[in-house]
C-alpha cells in the first residue's frame, strides 16, 4: 500500500468517514470507496459489487477478480430520547459493541449524570439539538418517552434524513396514534412503514434489560441488513 492511499486512510479516520479499502491481491495495489465520491477509473466497473459489500458489511473479494473489498466503519451513533430505566439498559448493553449513545432529554432529573455516567447528555428539547447536530442516515433514533412533544419531532427529523434504523416505544394503540400526528404533518405511508413500533424484536421478554436486549438486537439486524 502506498503512502498516499495511507494518508488518506487516516485522514477519513480522522474525520470519522466509513470506507471500504479494494486491494488487488495480485499486485498489491489498493484503492479506496468512500460513498458519494468518485471511483479510481480502473475499478469503476466494478461499482455495484464495492457498493453492495460496503452496505452489507461484508469484506469479501469480488467474483472471477482478484480484487478483495475490506470495510471499515465508526461507531454506529444511537440517539436515545428520554432519559428513562430502559436507556440505562441499553447504554450497558451497548458497550460490549461499541456503540456510540447520545442521551436527549430536556428533564435534567431524569437526564444526569448519576443516572447515566460516562454518557453524553444533552439536556435540551430534540428540535434545539437537531437543528444544530444533523441526524445521518448511518445513525439510530430511539424514541422512549412517550411523550409527543420529546418524541415526535425526533422521529419526524429521524424521516426526513432516513435513518437506517427509528424505533419508538409504546403499545399497539400509542403507535397507531403516533402514525396518525405523523400523517397529520405530511408523512406518507410508505415512509411511515421505516418506523418499528411497537419497538424491538419480539423475544418475549418484559422488564427493562430484557426489553433494552430486544431494541439492541433489532439495531444490529438492522445494520446488517438481516
Amino acid at each position: 500500500m502506498n503512502k498516499s492511499i495511507i494518508n488518506k486512510i487516516l485522514e477519513l479516520k480522522k474525520n470519522k468517514i466509513n470506507f471500504s479499502v479494494i486491494t488487488n491481491l495480485e499486485n498489491t495495489k489498493s484503492y479506496l470507496f468512500v460513498k458519494e465520491r468518485e471511483l479510481d477509473n480502473e475499478i469503476k466497473e466494478f461499482k455495484s459489487a464495492i457498493v453492495d459489500s460496503f452496505e452489507r458489511r461484508l469484506n469479501q473479494t469480488i467474483d472471477n477478480t482478484p480484487l478483495f473489498i475490506e470495510n471499515y466503519y465508526q461507531p454506529t451513533k444511537i440517539y436515545i430520547i428520554g432519559a428513562v430505566h430502559i436507556a440505562q439498559e441499553i447504554i450497558k448493553i451497548s458497550r460490549f459493541l461499541k456503540f456510540e449513545i447520545f442521551i436527549i432529554d430536556p428533564r435534567g432529573f431524569f437526564a444526569s449524570e448519576i443516572r447515566f455516567p460516562g454518557t453524553k447528555i444533552i439536556n435540551e428539547w430534540p428540535k434545539n439539538f437537531f437543528q444544530r447536530q444533523q441526524i445521518k442516515h448511518d445513525d439510530a433514533l430511539v424514541a422512549l418517552t412517550h411523550d409527543p412533544k420529546i418524541d415526535d419531532f425526533a422521529i419526524q427529523n429521524a424521516l426526513i434524513n432516513n435513518c437506517f434504523y427509528i424505533g419508538a416505544l409504546g403499545s399497539k394503540k400509542t403507535h397507531e396514534n403516533r402514525l396518525q400526528r405523523l400523517k397529520d404533518n405530511g408523512f406518507k405511508e410508505e415512509e411511515l412503514k421505516k418506523i418499528f413500533g411497537p419497538i424491538g424484536l419480539n423475544l418475549g421478554g418484559r422488564s427493562a434489560p430484557e426489553i433494552a436486549l430486544s431494541i439492541i438486537s433489532q439495531i444490529v439486524s438492522q445494520i446488517y441488513r438481516k
